[in-house]
């Protein structure tokens, strides 16, 4: 399913609508929970792609011009799954905040707080995308697992940058094979020269990774046990463009 196909609600709007009424959010809604990630199905019940959960909420809103919803939750326990429209989930959600609440991710309005949910299917048909990994900040990160590649240590995000192997002034270029992690003191110490010039060393040569490597992060917590059963073989193994 295209991106486009459901504009989410514009950023900072501070409610969400839902067949005409609006759900006001409050500011902890609007933080890192409707940023949490969420696996998208066709009607079909095959992996699309990895969604956040605003826009998995602005899928669950809409409705078609025959005012049938276009998404619906599913929901995964004991290994069966159920399917939730929007009303029922969030009744759902209810019974999940009283009793599990450290299992979910979530969004506080002001009637009520509702679970993100791990996964959403849309019920029209949607063909399969090319598997491609796109090369951006997050998924540099998640390829290194947070983890310096000159001196090996790990850090939060926030304390990491990333360094080109060989420097651009040098004809580096910005591509997976030569971007990495760096912690702020080894960039700093590497300046514009390359390992070999500042007598340092890479833990790991860079590559591009032939899978989403921030699925593989979120499929070693086990909150997102779920996913596995919906990615296949063929999902996992296919060739990268």
């Amino acid at each position: 399913m295209e991106e486009s196909a459901c504009a989410a609600p514009a950023e900072g709007s501070g409610a969400q609508q839902r067949g005409g009424a609006a759900f006001p959010l409050s500011a902890v809604a609007r933080s890192s929970a409707l940023d949490s990630s969420v696996l998208l199905l066709n009607a079909h019940y095959a992996a699309l792609r990895i969604v956040s959960a605003r826009r998995a909420f602005a899928l669950l809103f809409k409705r078609d011009r025959h005012d049938r919803p276009v998404a619906e939750v599913v929901h995964v326990e004991d290994g069966r799954y159920t399917s939730y429209n929007f009303e029922d989930w969030a009744a759902l959600s209810a019974f999940k905040r009283e009793f599990e609440p450290a299992r979910y991710d979530w969004i506080r309005t002001v009637r009520f707080d509702i679970a993100v949910p791990r996964i959403v299917r849309v019920l029209t048909y949607a063909r399969l995308p090319r598997q491609e990994v796109k090369f951006n900040r997050r998924n540099l990160f998640a390829r290194d697992g947070n983890q310096c590649q000159y001196c090996g240590k790990r850090f939060p995000t926030s304390e990491l940058s990333l360094d080109h192997v060989i420097p651009r002034s040098q004809g580096g270029s910005t591509t997976w094979s030569n971007v990495v992690c760096a912690c702020v003191r080894c960039n700093v110490r590497k300046g514009g020269r390359t390992p070999e010039q500042a007598h340092m060393r890479l833990i790991r040569p860079p590559v591009k990774p032939r899978r989403n490597p921030v699925l593989s992060v979120r499929l070693s917590d086990d909150r997102y046990a779920s996913w596995k059963q919906f990615l296949n073989q063929a999902y996992w193994d296919v060739e990268l463009r």
